[in-house]
């Protein structure tokens, strides 16, 4: 399904976590594609000599800093929930589970809510990077695989809620990607560069659901097959 699509020329574009991996790329690639403005934020500020990119203390969980970076960003066209957090555990410890919990889903919805004035102004977007963990759980990262199926949640009420405020919401779903969050697995990753890319493809295409690696889009494809075959068997029931 599509929504409006958003050019990312002449935009202006935060992204959280962009210290590193996939929102270093996405910082990097907003450029190339023209933004006019990059705040990039992360929990220790970034040094850059590109002027176009504005460095945001900010890490998702702390409150006070949430909101010292939304009084500093004047202008907003879209909102990229890129910080998260995953390591292995096996959920006994309920620690663990408030971690991932704080990082990837209320730290997701804090920033949101701290920058949605500014989006709702520009009637801008909100892009979520979640992981097909969030539909197939994985055994060695259930606390992860349990907060981005609640970030995945909150992105679809977000979209509900704010489409009447001219505000867009993407869930970007990704299988393996080569960060630093996945060195130990042994298996074929995607590049943070070519997930940046098919991202701002998806936005500026106008996806709801944008499966921004070949393993998420081949994961998306047996489903919608699985289920065209359903409903087929239903109609001839």
């Amino acid at each position: 399904m599509s929504i409006n699509a958003m050019t990312i020329a002449n935009r202006a574009v935060l992204v959280t976590g962009a210290n590193r991996g996939i929102g270093h790329a996405l910082v990097q690639e907003a450029l190339r594609r023209g933004a006019t403005r990059v705040h990039a934020g992360a929990r220790q500020t970034l040094t850059t000599l590109d002027d176009r990119i504005a460095p945001l203390t900010l890490d998702v969980t702390d409150a006070a800093q949430v909101q010292t970076a939304a009084e500093n960003v004047a202008t907003l066209d879209l909102l990229i929930n890129n910080a998260g957090l995953g390591f292995h555990d096996d959920i006994t410890n309920r620690a663990v589970l408030e971690r991932h919990l704080a990082v990837n889903l209320f730290g997701t919805f804090g920033v949101t809510q701290a920058f949605l004035p500014l989006l709702t102004r520009s009637h801008g977007a909100i892009v979520n990077v979640l992981s097909i963990s969030a539909s197939a759980p994985l055994r060695d990262v259930p606390a992860y695989s349990i907060a981005k199926a609640a970030a995945f949640n909150l992105t679809q009420s977000l979209r509900a809620l704010l489409a009447g405020r001219g505000v867009r919401v993407h869930a970007v779903v990704t299988g393996p990607v080569d960060t630093e969050m996945t060195r130990g697995l042994n298996v074929p990753k995607a590049s943070p560069q070519s997930v940046a890319q098919a991202i701002f493809d998806g936005v500026e295409n106008g996806a709801e659901d944008i499966f921004a690696d070949p393993v998420s889009v081949a994961v998306a494809t047996s489903r919608r097959t699985s289920t065209a075959k359903a409903r087929e068997r239903g109609s001839a029931a």
